[in-house]
């Protein structure tokens, strides 16, 4: 399978917003937090012309099968290093699945964190989402803190 991996284009935004619902979809199950309505995560626009970010896809045929964006964003006063990139928007379309596009799409990433500078990659992912959990740690990430939530209503 012959895919392109590139950084996403404003031509890109109306497959990337499918693919935002995908992430949101499969999310809704992990948080009974989320809105039942129609609801965003992100400023897809944004990501793609901020310097300080890069949204890349996986295209097959010419067709966008996945995507995933690295935001450098600022450490904690009392952290080591002054700023992370922190990994977000993840998405596989289901059928390609299983064929290494997170890797390819992850290590994109990391060279381009790693070419802004920055030594730490973070991301967050659902305890209960066992997949995404030992694709991470496949790749290297470890798990550091596990947020916690109480509904008092």
């Amino acid at each position: 399978m012959n895919v392109n991996i590139r950084p996403a284009q404003l031509k890109d935004l109306n497959q990337l917003l499918e693919f935002e619902q995908g992430v949101i979809a499969s999310e809704r199950p992990f948080d009974e937090s989320l809105k039942d309505s129609e609801i965003t995560y992100y400023n897809l626009e944004k990501l793609i012309t901020n310097e300080n970010s890069q949204l890349m896809v996986a295209e097959y045929a010419g067709v966008l099968i996945a995507s995933g964006y690295a935001l450098i964003m600022n450490s904690r006063p009392f952290e080591k290093h002054e700023y992370f990139s922190y990994l977000g928007f993840m998405f596989v379309v289901p059928e390609y699945r299983r064929k290494g596009l997170n890797k390819k799409i992850i290590g994109s990433l990391i060279d381009w964190s790693k070419s802004k500078g920055i030594v730490e990659i973070r991301l967050d992912v659902f305890e209960q989402n066992e997949s995404a959990l030992l694709a991470y740690e496949k790749l290297g990430f470890n798990k550091t803190l596990v947020k916690m939530r109480l509904d008092i209503s």
